[in-house]
C-alpha cells in the first residue's frame, strides 16, 4: 500500500505563536537580530542554578538509590528496557468490544520556518505539531517514580461497563528540562521527527536526519475534533507537572482533545543544514509504541518541502511513504477531516 502525502503550505494553529504562523509571519524578531528564541534572564538564571545545585549532585550521586527529589543528571541515561510487557488488548477483537481504547494521530507540520540563532552557523526547519486522540478513550499513562528523573508508567484503559484496567507497556516518564527553563514529567519517546528524502517519483528513499525531541506531555489542551465520540466538553488531563518531588504522575488526552506544540518552542526542529532537494518532513506519534491503540498503523504525517527552504509552493512531488510492516509501525493518516486545520496549500496537487 502507498499513501500519498502532497507538498503544502503549513499553516498554525492557535496561541500567539500559531497564528502568527497561520498569517504566514515569521517569529518576533529582537532588536539585536538574534530571533524568537527570547530567553529571560529569570529563565536563565533558574536554569543555570538547576545545572549547579540540580544536576552536579545528581551526577554525583548517579546510581539507582539517586534521592527522588532531585532533578535529572545533567548526562542523560535511558531507562532499562522494559519488561513483562503485557499484550495490547485493543487490537484484540474481543476484549476490543468491551473496552474504550484511545487513537492517537498526528496532524500535518504546521507553521514551518528556518531558525539560524539557535544554533549558530546551523539551519534549523523549525515545524510546530499537534498529538490528537480520535479514540474512544483516553490516552492515559500513570508514572511511579523508580529514579530521580524517570518514572515506569502503566496504562489505564477504562472498561465499557465501568472501572478500568491496568496494562504495561513501553511508557517511561522523564523529568526533561524544556520550555520556560523548567523541568516538566513528560512521557518519553511520545513522538518522533523524521525528514526523508525523496526521488523524482516523490518515493522516500531514505531517512537522512531526525529531530532531537522525543518527549512530550500528554494533556488536553485544545478540543479539536469535537465530534469524536465520547469527546468530554471540558478538560480533564492538566499540563504537566514540574514538581520534582512528585511520586506519581498521571498523564492524558481525552478523546477528541490534542496537545499542540507551536514550532517556537524547544526542540521543534529537524537540523537541514546543507541539504538540497525534496523532502518529506514526518511527524510520528508514539513512535515507541507507549500507549496502546486500536489503531497503531494512524500514527504518521508528513509535508512535502524543498531543501534550502522557502515559505510558498514547493514544487516537489508528493511523498509516497512506505506502508507500515507491522501493527506497531507508523502509517500516515487519512484524509483531513472538518477542522484539521490542514490543506494543501500549493494548489498544484504535488506536481513535480
Amino acid at each position: 500500500m502507498i499513501v500519498r502525502v502532497h507538498a503544502t503550505d503549513t499553516t498554525g494553529d492557535n496561541e500567539a505563536e500559531m497564528n502568527r504562523a497561520a498569517r504566514g509571519e515569521r517569529p518576533p524578531r529582537r532588536a539585536d537580530g538574534r530571533g524568537a528564541a527570547i530567553v529571560a534572564v529569570g529563565a536563565a538564571v533558574a536554569l543555570a542554578a538547576t545545572l549547579v545545585l540540580g544536576d552536579s549532585v545528581g551526577a554525583v550521586a548517579g546510581t539507582d538509590r539517586e534521592r527522588p527529589g532531585l532533578v535529572a543528571t545533567a548526562r542523560f541515561v535511558p531507562p532499562p528496557p522494559p519488561t513483562g510487557l503485557d499484550p495490547n488488548p485493543c487490537l484484540d477483537r474481543r476484549k476490543r468490544r468491551q473496552l474504550y481504547c484511545p487513537d492517537l494521530v498526528m496532524k500535518r507540520p504546521f507553521g514551518l520556518y528556518v531558525d539560524t540563532w539557535t544554533k549558530p552557523g546551523r539551519l534549523l526547519l523549525r515545524a510546530g505539531n499537534s498529538i490528537d486522540n480520535i479514540g474512544s478513550g483516553p490516552a492515559e499513562l500513570h508514572g511511579v517514580r523508580r529514579k530521580a528523573s524517570w518514572m515506569v508508567a502503566w496504562q489505564r484503559i477504562y472498561r465499557r461497563g465501568g472501572g478500568r484496567i491496568r496494562v504495561r507497556t513501553r511508557a517511561y516518564l522523564y523529568f526533561k528540562r524544556a520550555h520556560l527553563g523548567l523541568r516538566w514529567w513528560k512521557v518519553w519517546r511520545a513522538a518522533r521527527f523524521e525528514l526523508w528524502r525523496l526521488d523524482r517519483r516523490g518515493r522516500a528513499i531514505a531517512r537522512v536526519r531526525v529531530g532531537p525531541k522525543v518527549s512530550y506531555c500528554f494533556r488536553d489542551l485544545r478540543r479539536t475534533r469535537p465530534w469524536v465520540r465520547r469527546s468530554p466538553p471540558a478538560p480533564v488531563y492538566p499540563a504537566c507537572s514540574t514538581d520534582a518531588s512528585a511520586q506519581r504522575v498521571t498523564l492524558g488526552t481525552s478523546p477528541g482533545w490534542s496537545d499542540i506544540y507551536p514550532p517556537t518552542y524547544h526542540e521543534q526542529w529537524i537540523d537541514v543544514t546543507g541539504l538540497r532537494g525534496c523532502f518529506a518532513y514526518v511527524h510520528i506519534a508514539d513512535p515507541a509504541n507507549s500507549v496502546y491503540e486500536s489503531n497503531e498503523r494512524n500514527n504518521r504525517a508528513a509535508v512535502v518541502v524543498r531543501l534550502p527552504y522557502r515559505p510558498g509552493p514547493q514544487g516537489c512531488p508528493g511523498a509516497k511513504l512506505p506502508a507500515p510492516e507491522g501493527p506497531a509501525a507508523p502509517e500516515v493518516p487519512p484524509p483531513a477531516q472538518p477542522g484539521d486545520g490542514g490543506g494543501d496549500g500549493s494548489g498544484s496537487g504535488g506536481a513535480y
